[in-house]
């Protein structure tokens, strides 16, 4: 199976200016994406999307390979993931050069390794899935089988439709949120049925200390101190 890794590097981070490529403990954010990334036994080839010269030359110098430059419609704070892809998809075609899958890793989940990429690849090539999500497990507290909402007349329903509240935390059916750590997707999927997911959607869990997605700055402090928490 012919697998395209492609990270997306937009510029313009508003919450956390340079985001992209702000030194996180003296490496480019970018960096450990790649890092984790290169080595990987099932990617085909692994690229860049960016819109942003200053990310561009960062990637270049970390030797990852930059095939086009995004176009600015679709490196906006709004812009949509699934374009971002069929963009790449579709400059490939154009060279005839064909994916079975595409397999999206986020910059701002910096702390995924080699192994945990290849093992979440290799589920999705052993399953018939249309797609694979990295997740993490929701909290008990949080369980949507524990939420309610307003039903329009001041009383509270459960969330999940059900008549009568499961009582017992060990009776909880086991929920997940995605952690936006790796997304794999087949091509058909993406460019025929024009979705990120698909109608089967197959899942790994994700290392609790992987799973810290930087979006603001308190984000970004909560890896720095995991860094130093590790390096100690």
């Amino acid at each position: 199976m012919r697998i395209l890794g492609l990270i997306p590097a937009r510029g313009g981070s508003k919450t956390v200016p340079g985001k992209n490529i702000k030194l996180l403990e003296g490496k480019p954010l970018l960096q450990y994406t790649v890092d984790a990334a290169k080595p990987s036994k099932f990617l085909s080839k692994l690229i860049l999307s960016s819109d942003d010269d200053a990310i561009i030359d960062v990637a270049k110098q970390l030797n990852l390979e930059v095939p086009f430059k995004r176009p600015s419609d679709l490196a906006q704070d709004n812009s949509p993931t699934l374009p971002v892809i069929q963009h790449a998809l579709n400059f490939f075609t154009e060279q005839h050069i064909y994916f079975d899958a595409v397999c999206l890793l986020q910059v701002t989940s910096p702390f995924k390794t080699t192994q945990f990429i290849d093992s979440a690849i290799k589920k999705f090539m052993e399953t018939d899935a249309d797609s694979l999500v990295t997740v993490q497990k929701i909290p008990d507290e949080y369980n949507p089988y524990w939420a309610f909402q307003p039903n329009g007349a001041d009383y509270m329903e459960l969330v999940s439709g059900e008549k009568d509240i499961i009582s017992r935390r060990q009776d909880l059916p086991k929920t997940y949120h995605r952690d936006g750590l790796i997304y794999i997707t087949k091509t058909d999927v993406l460019l025929n049925k024009n979705s990120l997911y698909g109608s089967k959607i197959s899942y790994i869990e994700s290392p609790l200390e992987s799973a810290i997605n930087i979006d603001t700055l308190s984000d970004w402090e909560k890896a720095v101190a995991y860094l130093k928490s590790k390096n100690n």
